[in-house]
């Protein structure tokens, strides 16, 4: 860092490439999710195909051990991995799980069956797996960067809906008059989804780690004592000198996971009471809880669409500095009130129109993309690099946590009305 401009060493965002970074962001947690969010909008197509097997709640279920046990086990161990070699595996892992599900389907014909099925949620386990492997390292990752790129990042996340969503309107509609149209639809919509994990793959291996902001920021983290960065330092001819003797230094200094969830509990709180209310109602809510409206096979499709398009809106609001909110005590307040949404949903299910639901679901990706941003933005504030990068792998396992409690409770739905 002795050759960095001083003016610069006080603003690093004027070192170039933050556009290029943001953007790169974006792309990274784009292919994060996509695959999974493929799985959730194509869950019409495997509604006719497994017509008895529930697969958007079973597959949510399937998704979640996976990501949050392999999460909790790398964030135990955060200090001692390489960051690299974390992400890259996760979306190599990502890619070819993707294609695992198109070619399952290309050499089956399309069929059902149980076999089938165990296959596709072998996929889907795999996904939950290169989640954690991706979400919790970038996110650990960024949380020592510029708060822009966090934010940005998470927008990506809420775009990957919003583009499978769009995605499947547009194969849906082009493929709706023809022969085996879903299936076609469902094919090509993989197949796309596939080649984003292969993009991602070139994006974090080629472009991110050259840009000159983020060797800054890791050069920085390098010298407050991080481990998990030489790897991506090295990998753009930057050796950095050992400022400790081994990891056990690194975690003697920094404060312990213990000590970063007690100061921390109030943004952990939040994250697990958003997502738990959230999974609690989407998808399998929607897909199944809603009743039969003038947009028929539609309406289900439409409503995922309305979640993710909202989601990803709500995740730039924070960039205006007037309503962001960063105050503890008014996150808490907030992601509480959130709860009063579940007897809104029940009675608009029971006796609203499909207009209502539609607003109601808009709400609820609103209010989901907002909070997230807000909370995970201001967390990693006032810790060295070290810690943020902790901190960070600590908020994805209770999103996760979050996330796992939700699609548990969400069953409670068709309890007592035949289906189960």
């Amino acid at each position: 860092m002795a050759n960095v401009d001083s003016s610069i060493v006080s603003n690093p965002t004027r070192l170039e490439g933050k556009n290029k970074a943001i953007i790169v962001c974006w792309f990274l947690e784009l292919g994060c999710l996509v695959a999974w969010n493929s799985m959730l909008t194509i869950s019409d197509y495997y509604y006719s195909l497994f017509p008895h097997y529930h697969p958007s709640r079973v597959l949510t279920l399937v998704y979640q051990p996976f990501a949050l046990t392999t999460m909790a086990i790398l964030a135990y161990n955060e200090a001692k991995l390489n960051t690299r070699k974390r992400n890259l595996f996760g979306f190599i892992l990502f890619c070819i799980s993707t294609f695992g599900l198109l070619v399952i389907d290309l050499a089956t014909s399309g069929k059902g069956g149980i076999g089938n099925y165990i296959g596709v949620c072998a996929c889907v386990a795999a996904f939950g797996i290169s989640e954690a492997f991706v979400q919790g390292g970038l996110v650990g990752d960024l949380a020592f960067m510029c708060p822009e790129f966090m934010q940005s990042f998470f927008a990506g996340l809420a775009a990957s809906g919003a583009l499978t969503s769009g995605m499947r309107l547009i194969t849906k509609a082009a493929f709706d008059k023809t022969e085996h149209g879903l299936r076609k639809g469902v094919i090509l919509f993989l197949a796309i989804t596939t080649f984003f994990e292969f993009l991602c793959i070139f994006l974090y291996a080629h472009v991110f780690g050259k840009l000159p902001i983020v060797k800054y920021y890791r050069k920085k983290a390098a010298s407050e004592g991080s481990k998990t960065v030489k790897a991506d330092l090295a990998a753009v001819g930057i050796q950095t000198a050992n400022t400790q003797t081994d990891v056990d230094d690194v975690k003697h200094e920094r404060l312990s996971n213990k000590q970063l969830i007690y100061q921390n509990v109030d943004y952990i709180l939040d994250l697990y009471i958003i997502y738990v209310l959230t999974l609690s109602i989407f998808p399998g809510f929607l897909y199944e809880n809603t009743g039969n409206h003038q947009l028929g096979s539609w309406y289900a499709v439409v409503l995922i669409a309305a979640y993710n398009v909202w989601d990803l809106i709500a995740r730039y609001i924070p960039l205006i500095d007037c309503i962001r909110l960063e105050s503890r005590k008014g996150l808490m307040i907030a992601c509480l009130s959130r709860l009063l949404l579940i007897p809104c949903f029940y009675f608009t299910a029971k006796y609203g129109d499909q207009g209502w639901m539609i607003m109601l679901v808009s709400f609820l990706g609103l209010t989901n993309g907002y909070l997230t941003v807000c909370v995970l933005t201001v967390a990693p504030k006032g810790y060295k690099a070290p810690e943020q990068n902790a901190l960070g792998n600590l908020l994805v396992v209770f999103i996760l946590v979050g996330i796992f409690s939700g699609v548990s409770l969400d069953w409670l739905w068709i309890i007592g009305n035949g289906t189960f």
